[in-house]
């Protein structure tokens, strides 16, 4: 099973969500742990090749943006109650700073 590693701030931005939000987030991670999908995510290429998104819909919109197609872990870049249809440019560019990073680790 593949270690999650929080990038940046992500597992602070995780622990802000409602509870209920909280949890589904982590059983979907639990998923990609096990190799699985997460029940509802989406393909982020504009962030980097094989970077997803969870989506949880639990008392609001929340994102999780992961990257799991690297052999030693499951990194999470980024996570947020999302307030708007379109993903903000500001959390796009923070995943996207945040992906580069692992990659260059």
């Amino acid at each position: 099973m593949k270690e999650v590693i929080f990038v940046g701030n992500s597992r602070a931005e995780v622990a802000e969500f409602p509870k209920a939000a909280r949890q589904e987030a982590g059983r979907q991670l639990f998923l990609v742990q096990l190799g699985a999908d997460p029940h509802d995510w989406k393909p982020m290429p504009i962030i980097g090749t094989g970077v997803k998104e969870i989506r949880v819909h639990l008392g609001g919109e929340f994102r999780v943006i992961y990257v799991a197609k690297l052999k030693t872990a499951i990194y999470v870049l980024h996570a947020f109650q999302k307030k708007h249809q379109k993903t903000s440019q500001g959390a796009i560019e923070l995943a996207r700073q945040r992906f580069k990073q692992i990659e260059q680790e």
